[in-house]
């Protein structure tokens, strides 16, 4: 019988697997810098781990004005002024609409990458089964990046790859066991709960497990405590998380019930968390490790302490190597480790394309490092920041007709230049600023290459409202553009429930609402010479702002008229180019 299902082809620049927040960030990235763009992602919704199909946190880089930028912020501040409840269906229309109507992106939801064909070490094409229309999509590229998280195109591509946890002796690393084995982090199933103004009851199911105070010494759940989001019930480390990912998903099933039933149910809990009411169970794990990609450089454990100095850094971790035990809940030992890391510490380049795939890149916890130095980097906000270095690199590579490995060689400042524009902050490395039109020394500071305070040092200048800023010009001067960095205020978890996160765990009574950082400028103005208006906004939510002038000048005035809640207004950047 002839195949009866039909089959489309894509013809594109740049194909991303996987649609977690690494793979949109990379799809989107290349778009915007002018590459055709498909997004092949094997669920109905994007997001990965944030989704509201797992609901794990966006955790980052630790410390004072380290929290990231670019897209990722972008998209923070989109979901603080749209989603003050933080309900996940509209947190998971932001980032659809993000990805869905970029223009030169083509997305694919429900569609697995199934196959791959190659000519020599180049990948030509990726075919992918969309379960929903029952056609194969044949997509055709100059490059990929493999975002799934899994590396599903390490195995239809022959890429170098590692599973599990190097020995000690391999890369001189202290926190590695002695001797390597093939043992991971496990997954979670995780769940959400609601305080209501009356009691409600919970029948575990038969098949629950049962957890007693002794079974949990170290994790015991805490439905007081607003960062409590049950992380720890976590299982199949000492398993395969890809093949044996179905009967770990059982498992995991087991031990969230059994520990709902224990919060409920348990009679040292029974009566404090009497309002307390199941509010939606997980049924798709929350992965932490599998396949990671061997790329032209391994991140190790001592780099990551040593801050990741490299010269062709493109992202930034902060987190601390957080280590979990692979058997998860089921250990009698702590079920994790914080090993100290510095935050931020850079993370390189070389780190994102393949050893021996001369096409491929990857991003989010799949790039190249070891198991030690992932404990680190997988977290969601670093993978944001690598996914959008690989789609920049990417839209680079098809601008020069480059290979992944020819942008380190040829355009390695490009790839920094265009990131830094986008508001994505290099550890260590200045932006390079754009000196059109003179300016009183008094506002210079918005012109240092710094978006947010370094070092004790502030950046950027405070100004009253309807106070002007004016760039002033020998001659009549043709301007394009005015690119703005206005202040989100980076250390805003003092104020925004579950320590800053994107999204909330549990719901408590008298939960109070998400807003936009007061420090933000919401209405602003751009003048010419005579007064004449080029640009006026009245509802701006946006910390990286680009105005689009094309108009010809003899001055240019900024003028702020109010913010979210501040007096002054604070701006760290102010360039016209």
């Amino acid at each position: 019988m002839s195949n009866v299902f039909k089959t489309i082809t894509h013809e594109v620049d740049f194909c991303v697997v996987g649609g977690g927040l690494a793979g949109m960030f990379a799809a989107i990235s290349a778009a915007r810098h002018g590459a055709k763009v498909l997004l092949m992602q094997d669920r109905p919704m994007l997001g990965g781990n944030c989704s509201s199909e797992i609901r794990m946190w966006v955790c980052g880089a630790h410390g004072d004005n380290n929290r990231e930028t670019g897209l990722l912020e972008e998209i923070a501040m989109d979901n603080m002024y749209r989603n003050p409840d933080k309900n996940y269906s509209i947190w998971d229309g932001i980032l659809y609409e993000k990805a869905k109507f970029q223009e030169g992106l083509t997305l694919l939801l429900n569609c697995s990458c199934m196959d791959a064909q190659m000519e020599g070490d180049t990948i030509v094409s990726v075919t992918g089964w969309q379960m929903t229309t029952q056609q194969k999509h044949i997509v055709r590229a100059k490059c990929f990046a493999d975002c799934s998280g899994d590396s599903v195109l390490a195995p239809l591509t022959g890429a170098e790859y590692r599973v599990g946890r190097e020995s000690r002796e391999e890369f001189d690393e202290d926190i590695a066991p002695i001797e390597a084995d093939r043992k991971t982090m496990g997954n979670s199933c995780l769940i959400q709960a609601r305080q209501e103004i009356k009691p409600s009851t919970f029948i575990a199911p038969t098949w629950a497990n049962h957890y007693t105070k002794e079974d949990l010494p170290y994790r015991l759940p805490d439905m007081s405590c607003e960062t409590e989001n049950y992380w720890y019930m976590e299982l199949g480390g000492t398993k395969d998380t890809i093949s044996d990912a179905e009967e770990i998903r059982d498992e995991l099933l087991k031990v969230a019930y059994g520990i709902w039933d224990f919060i409920k149910n348990d009679p040292e809990n029974k009566e404090k968390n009497a309002n307390w009411r199941l509010d939606w169970m997980g049924i798709l794990p929350g992965k932490r490790e599998s396949r990671r990609y061997v790329g032209d450089h391994i991140m190790t454990q001592n780099e990551v302490r040593d801050g990741g100095k490299f010269p062709d850094v493109v992202a930034f971790g902060g987190w601390t190597m957080d280590d979990h035990d692979p058997m998860g809940i089921e250990t009698k030992n702590p079920p994790n480790i914080f090993h100290p890391a510095p935050s931020p510490f850079g993370i390189p380049y070389r780190c994102l394309y393949s050893k021996n795939i001369s096409n491929l890149f990857f991003a989010g916890r799949n790039i190249s490092v070891t198991h030690t130095a992932m404990s680190a980097s997988r977290v969601m906000a670093t993978c944001s920041m690598l996914g959008q270095a690989a789609g920049t690199a990417a839209a680079v590579a098809v601008k020069y007709g480059l290979s992944p490995r020819g942008v380190y060689e040829q355009q390695l400042s490009t790839l920094q230049d265009w990131l830094q524009d986008d508001d994505a902050y290099l550890p260590r490395i200045p932006r390079k600023v754009s000196c059109l039109g003179k300016l009183d020394a008094k506002y210079e500071a918005l012109r240092n290459g710094w978006d947010r305070p370094i070092d004790g040092k502030g950046n950027g200048v405070t100004v009253d409202m309807g106070e002007s800023i004016e760039f002033a010009f020998d001659a009549p001067t043709k301007v394009s553009q005015l690119r703005i960095v206005f202040d989100s205020d980076l250390n805003r978890a003092h104020y925004e429930h579950e320590l800053g996160r994107n999204m909330i765990c549990n719901r408590p009574l008298g939960l109070p609402e998400a807003f936009v950082p007061p420090t933000m400028v919401k209405a602003f103005k751009v003048t010419d010479e005579n007064g004449k208006v080029l640009f006026e906004e009245a509802n701006n939510h946006s910390r990286l702002v680009r105005v689009k002038l094309n108009s010809t000048v003899g001055e240019l005035h900024f003028i702020p008229l109010a913010t979210w809640g501040e007096e002054k207004a604070h701006i760290f950047s102010l360039e016209v180019k």
